[in-house]
């Protein structure tokens, strides 16, 4: 069986943690880890030794990724050192690590907006508008804000060549042009 194939599932379910809790740089590190540690050749010989308990196994990684990382690993990081030793699958870290990797990449694809108001925006207001901007966008959202005083009030978000005109000059030239059509 292809090396990525068997580790597709354990690269799925370490990105589905990572996202729930927000640990993406400290799972990378440990499959880094993992994967410098799999590739030395004494110990894919400690590995492939039929006298070690897979228990001796784990605790040795484990120790070995603790050293490394210089931090305890958390408990879901051993157990996943647990279960990929207790499945003799610790030689496909690297490409579980290219899997995380890749699908790391896709789901942080980021925004940028630029955000012109008539005054310097709080911090508060910006959050808001970055929560709202990610839930309408679906993406992970920063902004640049500018000020332009001419606006008299409201935002003018900006997208590239795209516009949400929200301010209140908008709104007065566009009564203004609605009146004058009447």
């Amino acid at each position: 069986m292809e090396l990525v194939t068997i580790a597709k599932p354990y690269a799925n379910a370490i990105i589905e943690i990572a996202m729930q809790n927000n640990t993406h740089e400290e799972w990378r590190d440990v499959l880094m880890a993992g994967t410098q540690v799999v590739n030395d050749e004494s110990m894919q010989s400690f590995l492939a030794s039929p006298g070690e308990t897979k228990t001796n196994k784990a605790i040795a990684i484990s120790s070995l990724l603790g050293k490394i990382l210089d931090r305890n690993l958390s408990a879901e990081e051993k157990s996943f050192v647990d279960i990929l030793l207790e499945n003799d699958r610790a030689l496909v870290l690297p490409s579980i690590l290219s899997l995380f990797e890749k699908s790391i990449n896709t789901l942080s694809d980021s925004k940028v907006f630029q955000v012109i108001s008539a005054y310097k925006l709080s911090d508060k207001e910006k959050k808001q508008i970055v929560s709202d901007l990610a839930d309408k966008y679906t993406a992970n959202v920063s902004i640049e804000t500018f000020v332009d005083e001419s606006l008299v009030g409201g935002v003018v978000i900006k997208d590239g060549d795209k516009v949400i005109d929200l301010s209140i000059k908008a709104r007065v030239s566009e009564l203004n042009l609605q009146l004058s059509i009447n």
